[in-house]
Order: structure tokens, then sequence, then C-alpha cells
């Protein structure tokens, strides 16, 4: 068995109101599969993180080192690959592009022996996760406050546990965002803010103090990424938990968060920190110095797919009689083929996903839609 082909399948669509968090907008939906054939023609679907057409072309200059490689061997591809770039690549597209690989590769490994891709990590903890909605933006022509508050009522009756909303743009501001969601969510649902590396340290700090009031589970991206120092000043000097990760790529960008203690709530990104071959080390090394594993989604649902292949496989730390289980975040904002791009859709059904149990990724392409959705030329 070896690889025979690799390529990329470019998606977009352009979105009819614009949306922004605090460090990027969006007027369309962009996102890359990788797909990789294997010369007795079975066939691995990945997603890279990131913006797509940069992705799509790290995986062309991975793929001289693919072609004629056995496919299940997926620590010496994922090395001899890291390796091939890292001089220049230790963080950013080398390790987006190869997250997609990855996941690509696993999930023929699953398929060539008739297994999902969880049970290959060691077994599956749970059968569904609760998904919180992820939701929250700025979006164009409207109402920030009351826009939140409308959208985070409608999660409530459909039946979410919990939302996850976007600040940055200013404290007063926010602050007003997380008062009225907190009004329309009521007391037992729970909330997380998520400032995308808006705000400086002082800021962050300041908003921290504020709105632990409305009972915050975490405070996610408080600082840029880059500034482990600010993170951990963010920590110390407010009270809500903080949040952090799905820019940190690959064992060795975890390594000094986690050990100095920078979040208290990691967030590995199956598409962005190396694929299932380095989201299991990271969270072996979380878990050695106890910390929290809640991995980032944000793509089509073969992300969603290979993230709850993970979270199915992950280890209850602590190990007890009720476990803290995962959570899965569920992307609620517009984008017509995130479940169009799989024959059966990751649909939640009163907050509750179940996690796919056929072989590799469980998931089957529709290939319809990736021609519907095909990105058109630069």
């Amino acid at each position: 068995m070896k690889i025979a082909s690799v390529r990329t399948q470019l998606l977009e669509h352009r979105l009819d109101v614009a949306f922004e968090s605090a460090s990027m907008r969006f007027d369309r939906r962009a996102h890359v599969l990788v797909e990789i054939e294997c010369d007795d023609g079975t066939v691995g679907w990945g997603e890279c993180l990131g913006p797509a057409r940069p992705n799509a072309a790290v995986v062309a200059a991975y793929t001289n080192w693919l072609i004629g490689e056995n496919p299940l061997e997926t620590e010496k591809i994922w090395a001899k690959l890291y390796n091939a770039l890292r001089d220049q690549g230790q963080r950013g597209l080398t390790l987006t592009a190869l997250s997609g690989i990855d996941i690509a590769l696993w999930d023929i490994k699953g398929k060539h022996f008739g297994v999902p891709v969880s049970i290959l990590l060691g077994g599956r903890f749970r059968e569904s996760v609760k998904a919180y909605a992820t939701g929250g933006f700025k979006r164009d022509g409207v109402d920030r406050v009351e826009d939140n508050a409308t959208d985070v009522a409608r999660y409530r009756t459909e039946g979410f546990h919990a939302t996850k909303i976007k600040i940055g743009f200013g404290v007063e501001e926010d602050l007003r965002v997380i008062r009225a969601v907190r009004e329309a969510a009521g007391s037992d649902m729970r909330l997380m803010i998520d400032a995308n590396h808006g705000y400086d340290a002082v800021e962050a700090i300041r908003l921290g103090n504020a709105a632990a009031q409305y009972d915050i589970d975490w405070f996610e991206e408080p600082v840029v990424p880059e500034q482990l120092g600010a993170y951990r000043e963010v920590r110390a000097r407010q009270p809500i938990p903080v949040a952090g990760g799905e820019t940190w790529h690959s064992r060795w960008g975890m390594r000094e968060p986690i050990e100095t203690r920078a979040v208290d709530i990691l967030q590995p990104d199956l598409a962005g920190v190396g694929g299932f071959t380095e989201a299991k080390r990271v969270a072996d090394l979380a878990g050695l110095h106890g910390i929290r594993v809640v991995p980032h989604v944000w793509g089509t649902a073969v992300h969603i797919a290979a993230a709850l292949q993970f979270m199915a496989a992950m280890i209850p730390s602590p190990v007890r009689v009720n476990p803290i289980e995962p959570i899965l975040e569920f992307d609620r904002t517009d984008n017509p083929f995130r479940q169009a791009v799989i024959k059966k859709p990751i649909e939640h059904e009163r907050g509750v996903v179940q996690i796919p149990d056929g072989p590799g990724l469980g998931i089957e392409i529709n290939r319809d839609a990736l021609k519907e959705f095909k990105m058109g030329d630069a």
C-alpha cells in the first residue's frame, strides 16, 4: 500500500452579511481539504486550519516527500515532513498544512484496518459529547448587543448547554454585550468569551475583573499568542480561567505555555497543531501538568469529524466515577458547505453530538458539494 497522489480541494462561499472577530474580517468562508489516494484506491481526507490557498501551496510542497510512502507509517511521515521544512517552518503554515496531511493519513489507516481513528488512538471513552455554540461575531449593519443576545437565546432554545461569544472590540462595549448575553442565556447556561487576541494585558485584566460577576467559564486568547508573559499576567491578575492554544503549533510550540502554566485550559486544533500524531503528544503533555484540554474547532465537517474522533479517545483527567468530559466547539455562523461536504451531516440533537463510529473519520465525502463550492481562480 503506497501513496499515489495528494490533492487539495479549495472551497469558498461569499457571505451575504460580513462579520468580524477582534482580529479578522470575514466576507467569505474559505477552507481547504486534503485528499490522499493510495495505489489500492483507498482515499483519506483531512483539513487545514487557516488561509486556504497558502495551505494548499504548502501541501503541494510536501507532496514529493509523500508519493510512494506507506500511509500507515504516520509517525515516520510526520517526522520526515516536519524535518523537511523545520528550518523555516516550526510554526504556521508548515504545521497547518502538515496537520491536514496527517489527518488524511489517519483516515486511511482507520479505513485500512476497518476501525474508527479513535480506536487506533487507544479506545473510545465516550460515544457522544456535549457541544457548545460558537457565535457572537460582530455582524455588519446590526446592533451588536441585541444581535448577540438574540443568538444566544436561540442557542438556549435549541438545547445547547453552553455558548462562546466574541469580544476584543473595546472593554466597555464588550461588557455591555456580556451583560446582555448572560441575561439572555439565564443563570444555568455556561458562557465563554473569546477576545481573539484583541486586547493588551492591561485591557484584558480590566475586562476579566469586570466580567467575572457574569460567571464566565473561560477567557480565550486575551492577548496575542506570542506574549506568553502577558498570558501569565492576565491569568494571575483576574479571576476567570484563561484559555488558548489554537495558534500554538506542535509540541514545541505548546511546551512553554504548558510548563509555565500560561493557561488553565489548552485548546489545540487538530487541523493546526500537527494532526492526530502531534495532538496526542500535546494532550499527554498537558495531562502531565494537570492542564485541561478542550480542542479548538473551526472548519468543515471533515475538521469536526477529526475533532470528534480525537475527543472520543481523550483520557479523562483525572479518571474518576464522574469525569470531566470534553465539549465540542460547534460553529453556528453562516457556512453552507460546512456540513454539505459530507453525505451524512454531523449535527447536534439538543446540544449533543454523536461521534461517528465508521472506519477512519467515519464520514463519506459528498463530491457534488466540492464541485458546487469550488473556489474560483485567484
